[in-house]
């Protein structure tokens, strides 16, 4: 129970490493916002859950979205002691000189602007209180990038810089801000990533990990678990791989 009491909103928490995320913090005591674009997913994912989890249907993308998010969080359960970043979006592989306009604003608004909407909401919150844990989904690709996936990764490398901006400004008001870096999982933007889903392309992906499998939900919900508890009160600034080797 090393979240025991704790209040947590996890963002794109109704599927994926967000989902493993919201049932790790359940199972170690907390209480969760589950919010998702999908709005009907979150609400299935807390229904799942009981009561201890609410489904609130937000595009962090948007300003006013992230306030209603907050407010409905803070009316459910009185407060905010960690907040997940994990809504992300990402493409299929394409040059870097081909991608369109479109498709970037997307990644920007998402992978990016996502991460300032929401701690301009929370963090006047977390520094009232006097504490709080943030842990921020970046990637590998933001550390050992891969082609044409350009500006994905450097929306990730974005969030690693920003994680390590946070954490020194916000040590002193008792804010913890880390990272994740996640190797590709069986979610749904694995296809998305790899292009297309075969046997020959998965071989291919999977032999750049050297313990030869994808990232779990259940993998990131037990790192996100610990660097948010109490046992990683000396932990700030840190971008933790969780990739099975594939940065080496």
């Amino acid at each position: 129970m090393r979240l025991d009491g704790k209040i947590a909103i996890v963002t794109g928490g109704a599927s994926g490493f967000g989902a493993g995320i919201v049932r790790r913090f359940l199972a170690e005591g907390a209480r969760v916002a589950i919010a998702d674009i999908n709005g009907d997913a979150a609400q299935s994912l807390a229904n799942e859950m009981g009561d201890d989890a609410i489904g609130i249907k937000a595009d962090v993308s948007s300003a006013s979205d992230v306030e209603r998010l907050t407010q409905e969080t803070i009316g459910k359960f009185g407060s905010v002691d960690i907040l997940v970043n994990n809504a992300g979006v990402g493409h299929v592989p394409e040059a870097l000189d081909d991608l369109s306009e479109e498709i970037f604003d997307r990644l920007f608004r998402v992978n990016i602007k996502s991460i300032y909407l929401t701690a301009q909401k929370i963090v006047p919150i977390m520094k009232t209180n006097g504490k709080g844990a943030i842990l921020n989904i970046a990637s590998t690709g933001g550390v050992s990038p891969r082609p044409n996936l350009t500006w994905y990764n450097a929306s990730k490398g974005w969030v690693i810089t920003a994680t390590r901006a946070m954490a020194v400004e916000l040590a002193g008001a008792g804010i913890r801000v880390n990272a994740l870096n996640p190797v590709a999982g069986e979610t749904p933007l694995l296809k998305t990533f790899m292009g297309s889903d075969t046997p020959e392309v998965r071989a291919k992906f999977l032999a750049s990990i050297p313990i030869g499998r994808f990232s779990t939900p259940e993998d990131m919900g037990a790192s996100a678990c610990f660097l948010c508890s109490d046992d990683a009160s000396m932990i700030t600034g840190v971008a933790l791989e969780v990739d099975g080797g594939r940065c080496i």
